[in-house]
């Protein structure tokens, strides 16, 4: 905790941004009869029957001091996957970047060894080398922005039926569009300081000797 909360006290810089990363998955979702359009007086109408298409994944990418967020939708949730993430990350979002400072829960998948299994071993140490990575802790979920965003994608864009892959990726586009363009940046307020007195119970009682 106290790991991350440093992270979150570091001024904005270009050569080391700040970035959390987080993904969840979406159940997509066909209608099977067409809505009745809105009336005058009455509002769509929807058939409480439906048919499943399968799951989606998400990968949310953070940039809290930016407010710059990038959303990948892909069919799996695997270590290729999230390598292929970190990559795009590396060489196309922050090219000039020193290093990425990456804030991530602890799923298995999100090691650098991932990089090894998607890619060649050259490759694979070239983005190691430029990137430094944090960990929240277990059930520390409200430390993590990327998390944050996600509830935010959830309430704003995917609280609805959306029946593939192709009609995901073009309402996820506009809604990270909008939000980039209001530059919804995050301010951390909550200090190491601050933790170590609200959350004393967690901490382990050290007897003096």
């Amino acid at each position: 905790m106290e790991d991350v909360l440093e992270v979150y006290t570091r001024p904005y810089d270009p050569q080391r941004p700040q970035v959390c990363l987080d993904e969840t998955r979406k159940q997509l979702v066909a209608e099977t009869r067409p809505p009745i359009p809105p009336a005058p007086g009455q509002p769509e109408r929807i058939d409480y029957e439906d048919a499943r298409q399968g799951t989606a994944n998400l990968f949310m990418v953070f940039d809290p001091l930016a407010g710059r967020r990038l959303v990948q939708v892909t069919a799996r949730w695997t270590a290729i996957d999230f390598a292929h993430v970190l990559q795009k990350l590396v060489d196309e979002q922050y090219p000039q970047a020193e290093k990425l400072v990456l804030v991530l829960d602890n799923l298995n998948t999100h090691q650098l060894a991932s990089l090894y299994e998607a890619f060649a071993p050259a490759k694979a140490r070239r983005l190691t080398e430029r990137l430094e990575l944090h960990y929240t802790p277990t059930h520390g979920s409200w430390l993590h922005m990327a998390e944050t965003e996600l509830s935010v994608l959830a309430t704003q864009c995917l609280d609805r039926r959306l029946p593939d892959q192709t009609t995901l990726r073009q309402e996820v586009t506009v809604w990270e569009q909008r939000r980039n363009q209001a530059k919804c940046s995050v301010e951390w307020r909550f200090t190491t300081q601050e933790a170590r007195l609200k959350l004393k119970r967690l901490y382990p009682s050290i007897q003096p000797g």
